[in-house]
């Protein structure tokens, strides 16, 4: 429970609406996507502007209450939960599009917008924010910049770190700072803005951002290749690159998801194949002409039994929404689903998804893979059911030694979902004692009393998918 005092200040600071410390609030907010995590927040708080969140990070900071700044909950690595409890806080109220400034191609967005909202805004305009993560119909702006999402279209235009030019952020003892600005060069000290994004409510509150925009590409086709061969898919994208191409995206499903996938869109995704990559360019039609020949002649070679391109945009975009939909598809088979991401280098793709299946072959766990080959990040995920322990400690090993593979071949632990509770056990694995340490003096530098998201991270020392009690 919080303190009285604390209690009091920040309902007078945003009014007693605005706090929740009900059973049924705290219970909604002490879980996010990541299975078999929960933990009760004491409260739950939504501020209406940045003075508001200012004045309640300076309450926390002077008594040491913890502090979960929260999205919509999409997180996949348990770094919304509020492991220690203290306060979760919300951004409903401030959930709005502040600019479109067509003259520097940017949006001045709260970090409670969704996602989707925000594309559709710009694209109304003629323009274009390339990041979409799979959530982007749910998932706020706020969130993405927290865990740095990606995204489908990420092997072409980057993640949203590269969209990220400028944010209003409260640090941990109530100041309020701007970095960053509407401009295409900025050296002026240390570069904040990328320090803060991706670094998951450890470091800062983001109360406001300006992402970078670009023109809307003229054109956009879409291609789908089959493959009865999963090495000879995965070779593919490491020679559609070697051959220097970008598609917009190149994404990859192995059978299992695929059946599934069909199971849930209906829409006749091939299920009698070991494979398939979903091949998107766009640009200058005459551009996107070019490319997807050349591509489509790479799938040849490399023994695809199947090369088309979507006749309509309306099949393309089935395409793309049935692979959006992989994870809820999956999420059907069993109790439990249990999703990760590892990436390694675009030349190590076939290397990985051999290994992922040779170590689900070995701990005897079902494993459906699936991801964004073109830029190395895969998703293998596992169905399967908390309840079995046995089955669970398998799935543990299986995961740890997908990742020490990930690692092994020149990769990481993680290239979108984030550390959070449930990796944290692994990142001196990528950064060494010496980078853990590193990060550690900056944590330590601007949040002396650790109450932004404390847990996440730099916690545990064993990783285990249970629930914790308070």
């Amino acid at each position: 429970m919080l303190p009285t005092a604390a209690k009091e200040q920040i309902i007078s600071i945003v009014s007693r609406e605005n706090f929740d410390e009900s059973n049924t609030g705290r219970l909604v907010y002490s879980y996010d996507a990541t299975p078999n995590f929960q933990s009760l927040p004491d409260a739950v708080v939504s501020p209406r502007n940045t003075m508001e969140v200012a004045e309640i990070v300076k309450v926390c900071n002077e008594l040491q209450i913890p502090i979960v700044p929260r999205g919509s909950g999409t997180n996949l690595c348990g770094g919304t939960c509020p492991t220690e409890g203290g306060i979760v806080l919300l951004f409903k109220h401030m959930n709005k599009i502040l600019e479109i400034d067509e003259e520097n191609l940017t949006i001045t967005v709260q970090p409670g917008v969704i996602t989707l909202d925000m594309i559709n805004a710009v694209e109304a305009k003629g323009l274009f924010y390339p990041p979409d993560p799979s959530s982007m119909k749910i998932s706020t702006i706020g969130g993405n910049i927290n865990e740095n999402s990606g995204g489908l279209r990420g092997l072409k235009y980057g993640v949203t770190r590269d969209y990220v030019i400028a944010l209003e952020v409260v640090l941990p003892n109530g100041d309020v700072i701007r970095t960053g600005g509407k401009l295409a060069k900025d050296v002026a000290g240390y570069d904040l803005t990328r320090l803060f994004v991706g670094s998951e409510g450890t470091l800062c509150i983001i109360t406001e951002a300006t992402l970078k925009l670009i023109p809307m590409p003229e054109t956009k086709k879409t291609m789908l290749a089959l493959y009865q061969d999963i090495d000879a898919a995965a070779r593919t994208v490491s020679k559609i690159i070697s051959n220097k191409i970008i598609p917009t995206t190149l994404e990859f499903l192995d059978q299992p998801t695929l059946q599934v996938v069909e199971a849930h869109a209906q829409i006749g995704l091939p299920t009698d194949v070991q494979a398939v990559l979903l091949i998107e360019q766009d640009g200058p039609p005459e551009v996107v002409e070019r490319d997807l020949a050349k591509m489509a002649e790479v799938c040849k070679q490399e023994n695809a039994v199947s090369v088309e391109v979507a006749s309509t945009e309306n099949e393309a975009d089935a395409l793309r929404t049935a692979r959006r939909t992989a994870l809820s598809a999956l999420a059907r088979l069993k109790p439990t689903t249990i999703l990760e991401d590892a990436t390694v280098p675009r030349s190590e793709i076939a290397k990985m998804v051999r290994a992922i299946n040779e170590i689900a072959e070995k701990y005897n766990v079902k494993i459906c893979t699936f991801g964004h080959a073109g830029d190395g990040n895969l998703h293998p995920t596992c169905p399967t059911d908390s309840r079995n322990h046995d089955e669970m400690e398998r799935v543990e090993k299986a995961f740890a030694e997908i990742f020490q593979k990930a690692i092994e071949l020149g990769g990481t632990i993680t290239g979108e979902h984030g550390v959070g509770a449930m990796k944290a056990p692994y990142l001196e694995w990528k950064l060494g004692k010496e980078g853990i340490n590193a990060m550690k003096a900056i944590k330590q530098s601007l949040d002396p009393n650790n109450i932004m998201n404390p847990g996440k991270v730099f916690a545990k020392d064993s990783r285990k998918r249970v629930v914790v009690t308070r």
